[in-house]
């Protein structure tokens, strides 16, 4: 058995391809995907015909428009995205082992027999990206990584772009990305940069062969010798994650950045964040609410709670944050709110209350309330049944 273990499937400009795949019209040409229709917003995606003229994600769409006059602009649609991203999932698992769908537009395969070698593993991309031009679509094209884990190859994915496949191994690590910078590596924020480069690890080879202790003590987390260890080639799994908590934020579009519009918007938030907290039968202990006043300095506060997953219960906490933050937000408008429902833990773990009275893991009134309201917005459409008023802003994920 050969020394690769996993191919990292990167998709080349996604969005914009699914667009110009269903479009032939536009096919050849710049485009950009954006999360506003209006002049105010940014590019979310940008096509490879794009990006030869500057055009990135976070371009404003002026901006975009100065550096590719003739730019074709499409409002981005989520569902849609993910609907491709499935067709996608689907040709990969019945050519290879599937092992999980990290993105929208990245996936991870299982390398196993001849795949394990280099030449096998070549072969077998080559396989997939036919696979996936025939069933699929001709637009459809992705860059493909293989490694021995799944951290050199995702990094072999962004190598070559677009419709490249590199490696990274035993055979040309760590020289192959010695030019990169440290934080152009997944993983690495301009802060642990700063970090590393104060503990004495200033380029990639050093980083390569940091003893993985040190690096646990630098990252001041055993993240760090995971990281290390990954980097130096050995087998290191992903870990699972344990959900911190349920959130959503929106930037807002200028019709709802006055605070009373913004505010009726996060509402619509906390509906959403709850009905998901509900689904995965889980109750949050606190709140948090993140205002963003525009050319001031964002504005948070959080507050605990008994748990609970009563749609009532995080409005009233909201309302209460927002009185607090009033003196602060009075007279400004606000480019994008968010909430967040934190310290989850599972419906059957909570212990009861005797005032109340609620028995361990049973719901109270107003939770069996909020799952009613859950089931009826299921069978007869979202928005049937509120808490409330609100102000509903759909956006980049709620489109297709």
């Amino acid at each position: 058995m050969g020394p690769f273990r996993t191919l990292y499937i990167d998709m080349n400009s996604f969005f914009a391809s699914v667009e110009q795949q269903l479009n032939p019209a536009i096919r050849g040409q710049p485009v950009a995907i954006t999360a506003m229709e209006n002049e105010k917003g940014c590019c979310v995606a940008a096509s490879y015909e794009a990006k030869a003229f500057g055009v990135k994600t976070g371009t404003s769409v002026p901006d975009a428009r100065s550096l590719c006059p003739g730019i074709v602009f499409l409002p981005s649609r989520h569902r849609l995205y993910v609907r491709f991203n499935l067709r996608v999932a689907a040709v990969l698992d019945r050519y290879a082992e599937l092992e999980r769908i990290r993105s929208v537009d990245e996936f991870q395969i299982v390398l196993s027999g001849e795949a394990t070698e280099l030449d096998g593993a070549r072969a077998l991309v080559a396989r997939l990206k036919s696979a996936v031009a025939a069933e699929v679509g001709v637009c459809l094209r992705f860059s493909a990584g293989i490694g021995p884990n799944h951290l050199l190859a995702k990094i072999a994915g962004k190598l070559e772009k677009p419709d490249g496949c590199q490696h990274l191994g035993p055979d040309n690590m760590p020289g192959r990305i010695a030019d990169l910078a440290l934080d152009d590596l997944p993983g690495i924020s301009r802060s642990m940069r700063t970090r590393l480069e104060a503990a004495g690890v200033r380029d990639m080879v050093s980083l390569c062969r940091l003893d993985p202790r040190h690096a646990r003590a630098i990252w001041r987390s055993v993240e760090g010798e995971r990281f290390v260890r990954s980097l130096q080639g050995e087998p290191i799994p992903l870990v699972k994650t344990r959900r911190g908590g349920f959130g959503n934020s929106k930037v807002l579009a200028p019709e709802f950045r006055a605070p009373a519009e913004a505010y009726l918007v996060s509402r619509w938030l906390i509906e959403k964040a709850a009905a998901r907290l509900r689904r995965e039968a889980r109750v949050a202990g606190s709140f948090a609410l993140h205002l963003s006043p525009m050319g001031a300095p964002p504005w948070a506060r959080s507050v605990r709670c008994a748990a609970t997953q009563d749609t009532l219960e995080f409005m009233r906490m909201n309302r209460a944050l927002w009185r607090r933050a009033w003196p602060y937000i009075r007279g400004r408008k606000l480019a994008a709110i968010g909430v967040h429902l934190g310290d989850v833990d599972f419906l059957t773990a909570r212990t009861g209350d005797l005032l109340k009275p609620v028995a361990p893991g049973e719901m109270t009134a107003g939770e069996r309330a909020s799952v009613a309201a859950d089931f009826i917005n299921q069978r007869f459409g979202q928005g049937t049944i509120q808490f409330g008023i609100n102000r509903p802003h759909p956006g980049f994920f709620e489109r297709g």
